[in-house]
Formats: C-alpha cells, sequence, structure tokens
C-alpha cells in the first residue's frame, strides 16, 4: 500500500513539472516570432495617432547610452484594393533602418523585401489569400486607399480617399495576427498616401545594445522628452498574448494540482492501514507511557516524508525527461519540429512546494485518526 501511495504521488509530480516545462517552451515557441517584427522598445504618442519629431528630438534620442538602432515609422489603417475586392488592413511604412531593428526579412517566405524609396510592398500570407494576389502579379493592380481628412464635401469620390498604386514583392509568414493585417512599404510612400508632413510620425522602434539595462534607457527617454510618449517593451505590446499563455499555465497548474490531491488520498489511505496494521504494538507502546500526540507525531512524520521523498524522486524523473526531449527530440511536433520544452527552476520549486505541502496536509489528517479508542480497542 505504501508503495502503491509513493508510486501516485511520484507519478503525478513529475507530470505536473513535465506539463509546466512544455508550457514554458510553447511560450519560449509562441513568443520567438515576435522578436522578428517587434523591437525591443517602441515610443509611441501619449495621445493621439502622430507626434512631430524633429532633428534636435533626433539628436536627443541618439545622445542616450545603449541604443543600438532606431527606425522611424508610420502605422494607419487602409483599404487595400485588388481588382474587384477590397480589404481594411494596417499599413506599416518604415526607413532603412528597420531591418536594423528587426528581423522580418528573414520571415519572407517568397519574394523579397521592399526597396527604399520604391512604392513596392510586403504583405502577409493572409491578406495574399484573401485578395488572390502573389508576388510580382502585374496583371492585378494593387492600389491603396485611405480617407482624406478634412471638412465639406468632396466634389467627385476621389476626393474622399488619397490613393496610390504599389507593387507586391515579397509574403511574409509570422502569425495569423500579422498574415491577415498588415502590410509593409516604404516611409515615404506612406507619407504621401496620408498626407503627414516630413517631421510626422506614428512611432519610433528602438534596438537596445546586448545587456542593455531596459528600465534605465525607458528612464532615460522619460527624462529626456517629459510625459509626450508611451514606452512599450516587446512584452507590453504583446500582452494580450502574455495574459492567454499565463492564464492557460496556471489552468494547467490548477488542474494537475487536483490530480496530485487524489493521488495523495492514496497516501492517507496507506497511513490510515499501518495505524490499523500496527494497532497492537500502538497499544503497547500507549501502556508503556506514550502520549497519543507522540503517536500521531510518528505517523504525521511518517507520511510527511514519504511525500516529500516521493516529490523529489517524481521531480528528478521529471527532469530526467525534459532534459532528455530537450537533448534528443524524442517527441517531435512535425517532421522539423520537436515538441518545446523549457528547464525553469521556478517549476522545480512550484511543484515541490505544492507536493510538500499537499503531503503534510494529508499526513497530518490521516495522523488525526489516531485516538485514545482507537489504540485500546
Amino acid at each position: 500500500m505504501t508503495l502503491i501511495a509513493s508510486g501516485g504521488v511520484i507519478i503525478a509530480a513529475a507530470a505536473l513539472f513535465i506539463v509546466l516545462s512544455v508550457f514554458a517552451g510553447l511560450k519560449d515557441y509562441s513568443l520567438n516570432f515576435s522578436t522578428f517584427v517587434d523591437p525591443d522598445l517602441k515610443i509611441t504618442p501619449l495621445k493621439g495617432k502622430s507626434f512631430q519629431w524633429s532633428e534636435n528630438d533626433n539628436a536627443t534620442l541618439l545622445k542616450i547610452e545603449g541604443i543600438a538602432s532606431h527606425s522611424k515609422i508610420i502605422e494607419e489603417r487602409i483599404i487595400i484594393k485588388s481588382e474587384n475586392k477590397n480589404l481594411l488592413a494596417t499599413l506599416k511604412g518604415v526607413d532603412h533602418n528597420f531591418l536594423k531593428v528587426t528581423n522580418i526579412d528573414s520571415m519572407v517566405t517568397n519574394g523579397n523585401w521592399i526597396t527604399p524609396e520604391s512604392n513596392e510592398v510586403v504583405s502577409g500570407w493572409g491578406i495574399s489569400n484573401n485578395l488572390s494576389f502573389g508576388v510580382f502579379n502585374y496583371l492585378k493592380p494593387l492600389s491603396l486607399y485611405v480617407p482624406k481628412a478634412g471638412k465639406g464635401q468632396a466634389s467627385s469620390v476621389q476626393g474622399y480617399y488619397n490613393s496610390v498604386y504599389v507593387k507586391n514583392v515579397g509574403l511574409f509568414e509570422i502569425n495569423e495576427k500579422m498574415n491577415n493585417n498588415y502590410i509593409f512599404s516604404d516611409i515615404n510612400l506612406a507619407k504621401q498616401l496620408l498626407s503627414y508632413k516630413d517631421n510626422q510620425l506614428s512611432a519610433i522602434e528602438l534596438k537596445l545594445k546586448p545587456d542593455t539595462n531596459e528600465d534605465a534607457i525607458r528612464s532615460e527617454i522619460e527624462t529626456a522628452f517629459g510625459n509626450k510618449f508611451k514606452i512599450r517593451n516587446r512584452a507590453e505590446l504583446n500582452d494580450a498574448l502574455f495574459k492567454m499563455l499565463n492564464t492557460e499555465n496556471l489552468a494547467i497548474y490548477l488542474i494537475f494540482t487536483l490530480v496530485i490531491i487524489i493521488a495523495l488520498f492514496n497516501v492517507i489511505g496507506a497511513i490510515i492501514m499501518m495505524i490499523l496494521d500496527k494497532k497492537k504494538s500502538l497499544n503497547t507502546l500507549f501502556n508503556l507511557g506514550t502520549e497519543t500526540k507522540t503517536i500521531k507525531s510518528i505517523f504525521f512524520f511518517q507520511g510527511s516524508l514519504m511525500t516529500i521523498v516521493s516529490g523529489i524522486v517524481g521531480v528528478s524523473i521529471g527532469l530526467a525527461i525534459v532534459f532528455l526531449q530537450q537533448t534528443f527530440s524524442l517527441i517531435m511536433l512535425t517532421p522539423d519540429l520537436a515538441y518545446p520544452v523549457r528547464i525553469e527552476f521556478f517549476n522545480v520549486v512550484v511543484v515541490l512546494i505544492t507536493i510538500f505541502t499537499l503531503g503534510i496536509v494529508a499526513s497530518k489528517i490521516a495522523s488525526q485518526r489516531i485516538t485514545r479508542g482507537l489504540i485500546q480497542s
């Protein structure tokens, strides 16, 4: 009975650790794609959609140590038209430094990245599929539209919109959101379409030098520019994804904690069976002067020790399995992609604390079954 109870705790502890390691790996895998398109820091206006960025502002930014590169961005919702099909999407106009800030060009799976000072665009696969256009498809003209700012009536339909003809030279594949919503162009084309002034921008994206203190950089930017801008890092730019992953991780933890609680019922049962089996010996100890409290503590420590040792063994088995998966890719998601896992010291601590706490509670509950009446019966 004791071996069965210990085996249940070992399996539950190993399973909890493995599942938490899998979710840590899946989190890294999911967020890995954001590193290709999201900067280390993004500066956006605190109010409105755009802001004025002067040469003095640019010089002030360049004086801040720790910034490896920066890119000027214009971003706005537009309408894409291909033949008789229309689609609402987000145009992101970028300058020549954008590829120094991100690695999005490595995610272009068909065609190539845009040429500076051109009317070329790179679209997501989702947009391409919805509008049925490809790369260098000159037989299907592609045009971008955006409503003109201003008041009053226009003399023609064209007076309500700014438009520009573009040619799609590449298709990128990052994630569903990006693929279905984003199209990239040169920043000057975006300025022309949106009628922006030369120094009018939507955002500044920053690439930080390795081993740079992000909080220190943010503090320097806030000191230099006051409260004019909102500064967000990669995690804050993907806060919805982070919340979803953390919620799923918590849900899985609670589910497997319930499994551990069920496994610990075996521990309670094993201790009670030992109490009944050793009732004559307990009666002898009681007659020799041993207090009931002392007898309870014997079984409490025995149950606690059993769960602690079983928890350590279970976590050790889980560590070995996760390490083997990392090293030898035992389980594959696809022929080219191993199931992602990551060993975290925090997960080891969480599993051990969970096992120890619940095991001690279970042992306390079981040892409370010992009474004077039970011993003397």
